[in-house]
């Protein structure tokens, strides 16, 4: 029966499963690309210095190494039960399979790669300066969370513990209880059984959506204001003035003994509406010079 266990699980070519598992081959053709792709743009980028130190590109590396050591591992590993058939200890088995878990985790570094699309995505990046200037709230929501879990977690443990069913053993333990109580999430795992603990769980789940919606204003506000600046650069972006019989700018300097003074940039902006802006032979009723000249503007 071994044996016949041993040639099924022996290819014919040699190899072990471990090689002829669809999900590796991909895995390999993938990592191969990865490899090629990152080892291309070390090369062709102006400094080395600064390519190491960027973080995406450590992430890069991170998830790349693991499957070269998890190959070299499983080779290693055939080798010397080719050599020493059977000899393999259950200590050494438990070391590899402990090792392999090990990369295994830290091969998940990738996942942090879908991060790169933000280099194509306005909206990623919108969302990356949103966070960044957000910080300090969300550093706060953190904080009230951490207190009010420690707070409510003792109050319903006290609560709870003369009733023998309790399902709340130790303060620790209702910590899971009080962060999903106060996100408002109520999994319904742990719960409450006196009138005491009820009336502990009300007022934990009241704070709970107090202590979100206090920074989420804030947050929201940044976002609004990152979204507008980019939206209003590239509207900005997408007109072209032109004076009609003139070359000169709406938005240039006036000269020397100019009668027709010109508006500054920030003032013309302030003065009129973008949208007006699309309709041809349009004169800015603010500023005498311009009255007598034709504005077209083409998008």
């Amino acid at each position: 029966a071994d044996g016949a266990g041993a040639d099924r699980l022996r290819p014919a070519a040699g190899a072990g499963p471990f090689f002829t598992d669809p999900f590796f081959l991909i895995e390999t053709l993938c990592i191969i690309w990865f490899s090629f792709e990152l080892l291309v743009r070390f090369f062709a980028c102006p400094s080395k210095p600064e390519f190491s130190r960027n973080i995406m590109n450590i992430i890069d590396i991170v998830a790349i190494i693991p499957y070269f050591i998890t190959l070299g591992t499983e080779l290693a590993q055939q080798q010397q039960q080719k050599q020493q058939p059977g000899s393999s200890s259950n200590n050494g088995g438990q070391q590899q399979a402990m090792s392999l878990a090990i990369l295994r985790v830290i091969r998940l570094v990738r996942v942090f790669r879908i991060f790169k699309l933000s280099r194509h995505s306005k909206g990623l990046q919108i969302l990356g300066k949103t966070l960044q200037a957000s910080m300090r709230e969300l550093g706060l929501l953190i904080f009230f969370l951490f207190i009010g879990v420690i707070l409510f977690s003792s109050a319903v443990y006290f609560a709870e513990t003369d009733d023998p069913d309790s399902l709340f053993t130790s303060i620790p333990d209702a910590f899971w209880w009080a962060v999903v109580s106060m996100t408002t999430v109520g999994y319904g795992d742990m719960y409450p059984m006196t009138i005491g603990g009820k009336i502990v769980g009300s007022l934990c789940a009241i704070a709970g959506v107090l202590t979100i919606a206090l920074p989420v204003p804030v947050i929201v506000s940044n976002f609004n204001y990152f979204y507008h600046r980019e939206t209003d650069h590239e509207e900005q972006c997408q007109y072209t003035h032109v004076t009609c019989g003139q070359q000169q700018s709406p938005f240039s300097e006036p000269k020397k003994g100019d009668s027709n003074q010109s508006l500054s940039k920030s003032e013309f902006l302030e003065a009129e509406d973008l949208e007006s802006m699309k309709y041809s032979n349009f004169i800015p009723p603010n500023n005498q010079g311009y009255k007598e000249k034709k504005m077209l503007t083409e998008v």
